[in-house]
């Protein structure tokens, strides 16, 4: 399931990259052969993603380089099931951000209702961060956020990300954007 990119590992989580092929069965709406992929039980929430599935498609299919940055399930480990999902919208240094993080990355998550406030959302976040950070050298983060949805905020805002603006995205929006510099949170400042 791999490809190119390795799972990101937290204590009780497995990042997992979903692949081209993954992503072409999901979009197929063949759950089996997903879960057979995934090597997780997947609920149906997964499937009705239908968008995001095709965009992150097109994306990987335009640009095989992106696999590591892409959607990743977020898989609990000792259960063997899908909790949600994480990933960046795109390679770091891309254009639409250069006024706000000039070499950083937005990403972006869902935990699936069932399994909400049991802190999934803040380890993947975590370790997806920790793994651009350690591995990959990324230093500033965004997340955009609806100013309605308190729980990401409380999230974004425990991290350290900083409100810098707002705008209207197409599909969500009003949507506030935080950015984190990783190294003022680690005291790794220059």
């Amino acid at each position: 399931m791999e490809g190119n990119a390795p799972t990101i590992l937290s204590e009780r989580l497995n990042l997992i990259p979903l692949s081209p092929d993954f992503l072409q069965v999901s979009l197929d709406k063949n759950h089996s052969t997903a879960e057979n992929l995934l090597g997780l039980s997947i609920p149906p929430d997964w499937l009705q993603e239908q968008a995001l599935i095709k965009l992150r498609l097109q994306q990987l299919q335009d640009e095989p380089a992106f696999q590591p940055w892409c959607l990743r399930a977020i898989g609990l480990r000792q259960q063997r099931i899908m909790v949600g999902h994480i990933g960046f919208h795109t390679q770091p240094g891309a254009e639409y951000l250069h006024n706000i993080a000039s070499n950083g990355v937005e990403y972006g998550y869902t935990v699936y209702a069932p399994f909400r406030r049991q802190g999934y959302a803040r380890e993947a976040c975590e370790a997806l961060m920790k793994w651009a950070y350690e591995e990959q050298g990324v230093t500033e983060f965004v997340v955009t956020v609806s100013p309605e949805n308190i729980a990401s905020i409380r999230l974004a805002e425990g991290f350290g990300f900083e409100r810098v603006g707002s705008h209207i995205d197409e599909q969500d929006g009003l949507e506030d954007i935080y950015k984190l510099d990783y190294r003022e949170r680690s005291g790794l400042s220059e």
